[in-house]
């Protein structure tokens, strides 16, 4: 049993990275800036992304060489960070920002909204999911294009027409009252002659037909508070000086 359990390979991933916080510590005894420290969690985590990779687990060696390389990658950014490397370079600035701002957004994503909050989010932005008024008429052209043309168009968006005839048709489609014919209206192909036989009126949609859309809204803009809030909280604890451009002295 207890042979066994030491063959299991949980076991030696923590254990080997028990070791090698052993030796790091002992390396770098002094003050706890010095220490590097693997979890077992860490260790499993490189052991999933390995086998992720790979299809397969790795070997002692290749799990070895994976916290080999964490150590390095982690000595190598504090003493960047201690020689002040990544000060002044633009990149490295955008991407610590981007991962900070990340984390404070993130805060503000749980829990999750209630349908109280989506209810108040889509009534305030109802324009924003508003459908599109439908059409439905026949056309009569005169001349050689009609048989370019579809002569029944059947529930079209104002969108749908507007690709198909044009901005100005589509409009001037959609204020014909369905029931009678009507003509003089213009497209780029010419002169229509239009018969509508059903408008749809735009509607807002209820909430239950676009949840997760109005969701994805609310957690972005919570986002986008949160972050707001979180800049003018710390901007309260920094000292911002703009020094002045030093005046050229006027030669004489």
């Amino acid at each position: 049993m207890t042979a066994r359990w030491l063959r299991e390979p949980l076991v030696h991933f923590v254990a080997l990275g028990a070791l090698l916080f052993i030796l790091f510590d002992w390396r770098g005894a002094g003050p706890a800036s010095r220490r590097i420290v693997i979890t077992p969690g860490q260790v499993d985590a490189m052991a999933v992304g390995f086998a992720r990779t790979w299809q397969r687990e790795p070997t002692q060696d290749e799990l070895k060489g994976l916290i080999d390389d964490y150590v390095q990658d982690e000595i190598a950014t504090r003493e960047a960070i201690a020689t002040g490397l990544d000060r002044d370079d633009t990149v490295i600035r955008r991407r610590l920002r981007q991962k900070w701002e990340f984390i404070a957004e993130d805060a503000a994503a749980a829990p999750a909204p209630d349908d109280a909050e989506l209810q108040a989010w889509l009534d305030s932005h109802v324009e924003v999911f508003r459908t599109e008024p439908e059409v439905t008429f026949e056309q009569k052209m005169d001349g050689p294009m009609p048989r370019m043309l579809p002569p029944v168009v059947e529930r079209a968006t104002r969108s749908d027409v507007a690709r198909m005839f044009g901005d100005d048709f589509a409009a001037a489609v959609l204020r014909v009252e369905p029931g009678a014919w009507t003509g003089a209206i213009k497209s780029g192909y010419g002169v229509h002659y239009v018969f509508v036989k059903e408008r749809i009126d735009g509607r807002a949609p209820p909430l239950s037909d676009v949840r997760a859309q109005v969701e994805r809204e609310v957690v972005a803009d919570r986002r986008r508070r949160r972050l707001r809030e979180a800049y003018r909280e710390l901007i309260a604890r920094y000292r911002v000086e703009i020094e002045q451009r030093a005046t050229a002295v006027a030669s004489k």
